[in-house]
């Protein structure tokens, strides 16, 4: 099956990936704890924790060749995480179809 716009498929965090995501939870986190902070349509960066190796559904936003897409990962929390340039594959880093129940 080729990738298109609009299609769920399942990524899979990298390290790097788990790290951004996380800092910027504890970020929104450190930031509500201020004066400042008021509910003005802040974005929520919060959620469980995001490891490597966790996979989450994804919505396919671009596609640029038959396994290269961006994506939009749906991660276990209020926020998501914008995964560009990734390949099809097992990997972490990668997107793959989900497997059919």
């Amino acid at each position: 099956m080729k990738p298109s716009i609009g299609r769920i498929v399942l990524y899979t965090l990298t390290e790097d990936d788990a790290q951004a995501i996380n800092k910027r939870r504890a970020d929104f986190d450190q930031h509500r704890k201020t004066d400042d902070y008021t509910d003005t349509g802040y974005v929520a960066h919060y959620g469980n924790e995001a490891r490597a190796g966790d996979t989450y559904p994804a919505v396919v936003i671009r596609v640029w060749n038959d396994d290269l897409v961006n994506a939009k990962v749906l991660l276990d929390g209020t926020d998501t995480y914008w995964a560009t340039s990734r390949h099809q594959g097992d990997d972490n880093g990668t997107w793959n179809w989900p497997p059919r129940v």
